[in-house]
């Protein structure tokens, strides 16, 4: 279904998820290993985030 929603977009939308898909590992990365040395509550909530939006992105439900 995500698929078929996405051509539905206008082009310059579809654009910018092409971005924020190609994105989200190397924002990722950085957050994990900034999780690792200076685990604060917020850092792991926006890690949760990111990994949240990076599978949404990965199982093409976005």
């Amino acid at each position: 279904m995500s698929r078929f929603y996405r051509f539905r977009l206008p082009p310059w939308c579809q654009q910018w998820l092409l971005i924020i898909e190609r994105c989200m590992m190397p924002i990722l990365i950085v957050q994990c290993v900034r999780t690792l040395f200076f685990p604060t509550t917020f850092d792991v909530l926006l890690l949760g985030v990111f990994m949240g939006i990076y599978i949404a992105f990965y199982f093409k439900w976005i």
